[in-house]
C-alpha cells in the first residue's frame, strides 16, 4: 500500500477526519497535502481502513507455543501442559491438533501459520462462489441496493446459507480493491454512485450549505393544506444538462402552472430576479404564499418576500410529497424537457408555450375542466371581489 508522502501520523490523522465526515478537500487542507494524494489514498482501499497485523493477548504467543512443544516432548498432557500456562484446555488441544498433531507439531511453524491466518482481508466469500457472485452482480446491475440484495436472498435461499450473503460483504466487495470479488465499476449502479464508501458517521453541521432563518412547512396555516384558500403555490427547480434549470411554480387549486426561464445559472442570485418577476405577474390576492423545497437557490427567499408579499414555507428534508401538486407537475413536464438537454437554449416564449399546452389538459380532480379554465374562473371571483 502506498503512503503518497504521508507519515504515520499523517496516515492516522487522515483516517481520523475521513471517519469524521471530513470532505477530501478539508482533509488536504489540514494536512498542507495535495487533493490528488488525498484521493488516491483512501482510493487504494477504496475508504475501507483495514487495522495494522497484531496478536491479540487472547492469543498463543511464540513463547507459549515453545512451552506447548517442550510440553510435548517431556510426554505432558494438553492439560497438563494448559495448566502450566494458565490457559484453557481446549485452547492447547486445538492449538497441537490444528498443527499436525504430537509427532508433527513445531513451534516456529505453528507460530508462522498463526500469523497467515490472521491476514486480513480474508478472502471474500463472493470471489470463491461463482453462482452467489454472478447473482449479486445481476441484481446491482439492476440497481438493487446491497439491503435489498441480501434480504431477497433470504427469502430465495432459506435452506441454503451458502447461496446468501450480508449487505455489508456486498459493500466491501464491491469498495475494498484488495478482495477482487465484485467489478468495482458496479458502484456505479448505486444510488450515490461513489467509487470510495462514505464513513457511516454523517458530516459535522457547520452552518455552511444551509438556508438561514427558514420557516418550516409545520408553520404553514391549516387553510393552505386543504386548498380550500386560492392563491398558495408551490415552487421548485426542474433541472437539464448542469448547470441549466428553470422554475416551476403550481398554484395549490388549480394547479395551474407557470414555467421561468433561468438564463443566468441555478444560483440564489440568479434565481431570485427571474422568481420576483413571474411571482409579480400574478394578480395581488393569489399571490399568498410559496412552499419550496430546501434548495440552495431559495437562500434569498426573504428578499423574495419582502419585494413580493408571499412568505415562503420550507419542505422537511427529504419530503417532496409536501409539496405534491409541483412534484407531479415536474414529471409531466419531463415530457417536455429531458433531463439532458440544456434548459437554457429555451426562452421565456418557449416555456409559457409549454405551460399553456400543460394549462390546457382536462383535470379529472377538475370533473375534467382544464387547470386554465379554473385558474380563470379563480381570477374572475378575484376582480369581482376588487371590483
Amino acid at each position: 500500500m502506498r503512503d503518497y508522502g504521508f507519515s504515520a501520523v499523517q496516515q492516522d490523522e487522515l483516517w481520523r477526519l475521513w471517519k469524521e465526515g471530513a470532505s477530501l478537500g478539508f482533509i488536504a487542507r489540514s494536512l498542507g497535502a495535495e487533493l490528488q494524494h488525498v484521493r488516491r489514498f483512501l482510493g487504494q482501499t477504496g475508504g475501507v481502513r483495514v487495522s495494522p497485523p497484531r496478536r491479540s493477548p487472547h492469543h498463543l504467543t511464540s513463547g507459549e507455543r515453545e512451552e506447548i512443544s517442550r510440553g510435548i516432548v517431556s510426554g505432558l498432557s494438553a492439560r497438563a501442559i494448559a495448566r502450566q500456562l494458565r490457559r484453557p484446555a481446549s485452547t492447547v488441544s486445538r492449538e497441537i491438533q490444528r498443527n499436525g498433531g504430537r509427532d508433527a507439531y513445531r513451534a516456529h511453524e505453528a507460530d508462522v501459520a498463526a500469523l497467515q491466518r490472521s491476514h486480513r482481508p480474508k478472502k471474500a466469500k463472493l470471489a470463491s462462489a461463482p453462482v452467489l457472485r454472478a447473482l449479486v452482480e445481476e441484481m446491482l446491475d439492476q440497481r438493487w441496493s446491497p439491503v435489498q440484495i441480501a434480504g431477497r436472498l433470504e427469502l430465495l435461499f432459506p435452506d441454503e446459507p451458502a447461496m446468501r450473503v450480508s449487505h455489508e460483504t456486498i459493500y466491501l466487495s464491491l469498495y475494498d480493491p484488495r478482495r477482487r470479488a465484485i467489478d468495482r465499476k458496479l458502484s456505479r449502479r448505486l444510488r450515490t454512485a461513489r467509487l470510495m464508501r462514505r464513513p457511516r458517521k454523517a458530516r459535522a453541521i457547520t452552518g455552511q450549505g444551509q438556508i438561514k432563518d427558514m420557516t418550516p412547512i409545520k408553520a404553514r396555516p391549516p387553510e393552505i393544506e386543504d386548498r380550500v384558500v386560492p392563491g398558495h403555490w408551490e415552487g421548485d427547480l426542474i433541472m437539464g444538462t448542469r448547470p441549466s434549470a428553470i422554475a416551476t411554480l403550481v398554484e395549490r387549486t388549480s394547479r395551474y402552472v407557470k414555467l421561468v426561464a433561468l438564463p443566468d445559472g441555478n444560483k440564489a442570485h440568479d434565481v431570485r430576479p427571474h422568481l420576483t418577476r413571474a411571482a409579480l405577474d400574478i394578480p395581488s390576492p393569489l399571490r399568498l404564499s410559496m412552499t419550496w423545497d430546501r434548495g440552495r437557490e431559495m437562500a434569498d427567499h426573504l428578499a423574495f418576500t419582502a419585494e413580493t408579499g408571499m412568505p415562503v414555507y420550507f419542505c422537511e428534508s427529504r419530503s417532496p410529497w409536501q409539496r405534491g401538486s409541483n412534484e407531479n407537475t415536474n414529471g409531466l413536464l419531463r415530457q417536455y424537457l429531458p433531463k439532458y438537454h440544456d434548459l437554457r437554449k429555451l426562452t421565456q416564449a418557449d416555456l409559457d408555450a409549454i405551460a399553456a399546452e400543460l394549462n390546457g389538459r382536462p383535470r379529472e380532480t377538475h370533473g375534467f375542466l382544464s387547470s386554465s379554465e379554473v385558474y380563470s374562473d379563480l381570477c374572475g371571483q378575484v376582480d369581482a371581489l376588487i371590483h
